[in-house]
């Protein structure tokens, strides 16, 4: 059975090779890339990242069409996870918190996963996406090394911003302009990627093997 997987910035820097050798990994998926494996013996189809501005969004007539020509089709992480949340009904299956989010709540909006990163394979990530600062802010806040009323005020800054300007260093100012934290007693922030953390147990557990 073939199975191919659309990834791009949320693979990079794990270690190892992210999906076993029977998978076919392709770049972020863009729209049209599913419809081309249409009329195909069906098999497994994984949306992990997809574009969003620099080329048109996977489809959701496409992907619909794939399901009904029987390929089990799952989303998780990124563009997955949104498109999974809104067809989830429809046949699409869906992994992870980030896709459990967006499927709670649909009024969460699709820049949360959203980050500027180079075009080119290993599609490395200029900028962080928000649902990973809310999670590193959040922590912070737990802690007890920012208030309630100072976190707000960072996530509502960034939130503000063009997803492209959601740097570490935009975060870093952020803190501590608004909330008095400086740079050096920030803890680690790979804890927070959430969605390289989705994508890791998906590869891990490999759900898509269960039928």
């Amino acid at each position: 059975m073939k199975s191919v997987a659309f990834v791009g910035p949320t693979a990079f820097g794990l270690s190892g090779t992210v999906f076993p050798a029977d998978v076919e990994v392709r770049g972020p998926v863009r729209r049209g890339d599913v419809a081309a494996l249409l009329g195909t013996e069906p098999g497994v189809l994984i949306v992990v990242d997809g574009t969003f501005h620099s080329f048109p969004a996977v489809g959701h007539v496409e992907l619909r069409t794939a399901i009904a020509e029987g390929w089990q089709v799952w989303g998780l992480s990124s563009m997955g996870a949104i498109r999974a949340a809104e067809m989830r009904h429809l046949g699409m299956r869906g992994f992870g918190a980030v896709y459990q989010r967006y499927a709670d709540d649909p009024d969460f909006a699709d820049d949360e996963v959203a980050l500027l990163h180079a075009a080119e394979a290993p599609h490395r990530p200029l900028s962080e996406p928000m649902i990973h600062i809310r999670s590193f802010v959040g922590a912070l806040r737990e802690r007890g090394l920012v208030s309630p009323a100072a976190a707000d005020k960072v996530i509502e800054h960034l939130k503000n911003r063009w997803y492209a300007e959601r740097t570490h260093q935009a975060l870093r100012a952020a803190l501590q302009d608004l909330a008095d934290l400086p740079p050096a007693a920030l803890p680690p922030f790979d804890d927070h990627r959430l969605k390289s953390k989705d994508l890791v147990r998906f590869t891990t557990e490999q759900p898509w093997r269960l039928g």
